[in-house]
């Protein structure tokens, strides 16, 4: 199962980057980028799956494909997002890490908007 292999780059990350940090602090964070960027890329291949079982419900069901792709939009930003963060935070930067996810969860609201007019005029059709 991909979970393991990825659990386990990210412990070897873990062990690594505290043994770099106590003799080489400068590299730390590029030990650690490093890690979450080769456990960032196995994930995305497992996106893949996730897409195509999206993108065969709204095709089951009629929906408009915007709404396909504001609901990608916002799955994406939310964990990039929470991923930069945890680099900020791993960092020692918790103030950035926090406008990051600030940042985050308004880019969420606005993308979100389509969703919510299509969900209004569901109600407005519905109402006498």
């Amino acid at each position: 199962m991909e979970i393991f292999k990825i659990i386990g780059i990210g412990l070897l990350t873990s062990i690594i980057a505290t043994l770099i940090k106590q003799i080489r602090p400068e590299f730390y964070i590029v030990v650690i980028l490093s890690g979450s960027v080769v456990m960032l890329m196995m994930i995305v291949s497992q996106l893949q799956t996730l897409f195509n079982y999206f993108l065969s419900i709204f095709g089951q069901t009629g929906l408009d494909y915007e709404l396909f792709a504001s609901i990608l939009k916002i799955l994406g930003v939310g964990y990039l997002t929470e991923f930069a963060s945890g680099i900020c935070v791993d960092s020692g930067n918790a103030s950035i890490a926090d406008k990051i996810l600030l940042a985050g969860k308004v880019l969420i609201v606005v993308l979100s908007l389509p969703i919510i007019t299509s969900l209004l005029n569901v109600i407005i059709e519905i109402l006498p």
